[in-house]
Order: C-alpha cells, then structure tokens, then sequence
C-alpha cells in the first residue's frame, strides 16, 4: 500500500511583500512551481510559514488560496498543534478540513511535558480529527525530545495516526520507530540533510525547505531514494548538502527566503521577531546557489 505522505513534501513559506502583507500572488506561483517539480504534498501552516506571526484570518486566508490552487492535484498537510490539547481540539472542531488530507501536529512546547503527557495529548487529537494525524518531533524547538518508544505508542493507540516527521536528528530514533512502529505508521525526515539517511533505513521521505527554491532537485533525490537508486540519490545529496545547512545558519526561514529572493521568486522579507538574512550569509548562498545551478 502507497503511504499518504510517501515522498517528497515541502513545508511553504508565507511570501510576504516589502509592506509585509501576504504575497498571494507569489504564493500561487510557489504553489504551482512545487507541483511542476514533482513535490508530492505540500503543508500549509507549518513552522516555514510563520504561523505564529499569521493572524488567524490570513492563516484561513492562506490555506484557503493553498487548497484553491492546488485544485485536488496534491494532497494537502495542514499544521494543526498547540500547547494545550483542548484547544487545538476546539480549533480542530472549527476547521473545514474539505481538500485536507491529514494535519501535522507539533508537540506541545514550552510546558514541557513528560512522555505519558505527550501520549495522551495525541489519543485526544487523534480522537477529535476527522483526518489522518502526522505527529511532528522537534526538540530543539519545542524544548521535549518524544522519544521513540512514545511515538510507537501513540501509533498503536491511535490506527489514525500514520506518519511522524521526526527532527530530532537521532537516527537511532527513526530506526526503533520503523522497526517497532506498526504497519500503517511511517516515518518522514524533518530534516532536510537527514532526507536519504532517513529514507535508507526505512524512512518514505522528507517534509523540505529547500523545495520552496529547488523543488526539482529534492524531489528527484527522494524520488530516486525511494526507489532504491541509491547512487543517483546520493549524488545530488552531495550537491545540495552545503546549501542545506547554509539555510539554517540564521534561522528557518530567513535562510530560504534570501534564496528564493536570490532566485527572483519572492523578496527576503521575514516577520519579527525573525529577522532577514545578513549581508555575509546572502553572499555565502548567491555562491553556493552558483556551484548548484
């Protein structure tokens, strides 16, 4: 059975204009860019979109253009987590999930729960959606590492959670978890340096950043990873993987912005308290963009 999420999918950014409005033209081009790359889902909302900085009219807004535009082509992943479980319920209640496929549910952040609290926040989320649930690990923002025995407990609890988009950066993680996840629950790389690493150990892709800019280059590395051509796939990792990490340096997704402004896809500009790519980190990207291009 093909996976939901198998393959490549790319968290958006949020265009913005120089006035810091949303740039829903460039957003459509976006749009339409990742699917003639060959991305297979997009995710709105996600951590790249500077949700938080949305206010919850543009974010109905903006997933509203995301569904609009892709017009049924893709599957559509919608960033739906929080802190307190009550909430992202009513919010979930609250949501027209038409033309959504499943949402992407961080860990709750700041307070800092322990694993048995990170269970049972999932059994009520997965309980409330109408929708396939992807849980999301992120420890070096969140402030808690869901280890890997939780995520499999969460998956056997809950039939309706498939798929976890791990960026903890352990790979003994994302091994235990497709060795002693149950069958419909997959793993996704978070992380797109870790995307064919993850993928060889039985991982089915990678959620990106970098698609935004290249959505050609990294679905043809997951693409060629899934399908067990691992010489292809490595030789454009190798290509890429300087450029990955330049991306981060400053921030996500200050890094991608500079390159898509580079690229003349959309202008560099961030909301506070993100703040846009510094002069030496924009040069550093203009000369590995380059090398690749």
């Amino acid at each position: 059975m093909t996976h939901l999420f198998k393959g490549a999918g790319v968290a958006l950014v949020t265009p913005f204009k120089n006035d810091y409005s949303i740039d829903f033209n460039a957003l459509e081009n976006l749009i339409e860019a990742q699917i003639a790359g060959g991305v297979d889902y997009l995710v709105a909302l996600g951590t790249t979109a500077e949700t938080p900085t949305l206010t919850a009219e543009e974010q109905l807004e903006v997933v509203n253009c995301i569904k609009s535009k892709v017009n049924k082509r893709v599957p559509v992943m919608l960033g739906l987590g929080g802190n307190d479980p009550q909430k992202v319920i009513k919010t979930i209640r609250q949501t027209d999930f038409n033309d959504i496929a499943g949402i992407l549910s961080v860990t709750p952040y700041y307070n800092r729960p322990p694993q048995a609290g990170l269970i049972e926040h999932y059994k009520l989320i997965a309980q409330a959606s109408p929708v396939p649930v992807v849980l999301y690990n992120v420890p070096s923002r969140t402030g808690v590492n869901m280890e890997s025995a939780t995520s499999v407990a969460i998956a056997k609890a809950c039939p309706n959670v498939i798929a976890i988009k791990e960026a903890s950066g352990e790979s003994s993680q994302v091994a235990k978890m497709v060795k002693h996840g149950p069958d419909h629950f997959a793993v996704i790389s978070g992380d797109d340096v870790l995307a064919l690493p993850v993928i060889a150990v039985g991982g089915i892709g990678v959620i990106s950043v970098i698609s935004n800019a290249l959505p050609k280059q990294l679905s043809d590395l997951v693409h060629f990873a899934n399908a067990g051509k691992y010489n292809e796939a490595r030789e454009l990792h190798l290509k890429l993987v300087d450029l990955l990490k330049l991306i981060f340096r400053e921030g996500n997704p200050a890094g991608i912005k500079a390159v898509m402004e580079i690229m003349g896809l959309s202008t560099s500009v961030v909301r506070l308290p993100l703040f846009p790519a510094s002069a030496e980190l924009r040069k550093d990207l203009e000369d590995e963009l380059k090398a690749i291009l």
